[in-house]
């Protein structure tokens, strides 16, 4: 059963389905939904960083836990969302800065993308291998 017809808007279009219709909106809730991931990924830290604070008996629980297969699983499904999340962030910079001028030729967007992935790379590998004790 139908719900009764507004006398003042005869026709309203169905919105079953609206981001189907185009390619664009499956991209947009595909970037949207990797933030659901990221926050469940530091939740898992915050977790980690409780543990921490409740002794050492306690963070190798958690530590142990973390070597499960279905928490390599997770952290492998994780890590691709958030190479996913990351060039999407990048690939959204360059529409929301200001125009960027060098050499008084703008700069185009492809490069401002990239630039933003190769330093999240290089922050990234240097930040791995501080941690990892190895001198680059």
């Amino acid at each position: 059963m139908s719900a009764p017809m507004d006398k003042r808007h005869p026709y309203t279009r169905s919105m079953a389905g609206w981001w189907k219709r185009d390619p664009y909106f499956i991209r947009y809730l595909a970037m949207e939904a990797t933030s659901v991931l990221v926050a469940v990924y530091a939740l898992i830290l915050l977790i980690g960083l409780f543990r921490l604070s409740q002794g050492e008996l306690a963070y190798n629980g958690w530590l142990g836990a973390l070597k499960s297969p279905l928490s390599i699983g997770l952290h492998v499904l994780i890590l691709l969302v958030f190479i996913y999340h990351t060039w999407s962030w990048f690939k959204v910079m360059p529409k929301t800065l200001p125009a960027l001028y060098l050499g008084g030729e703008k700069v185009r967007q492809s490069v401002i993308t990239w630039a933003g992935v190769v330093l999240a790379l290089v922050l990234n590998l240097l930040v791995l291998f501080i941690l990892a004790g190895v001198k680059p």
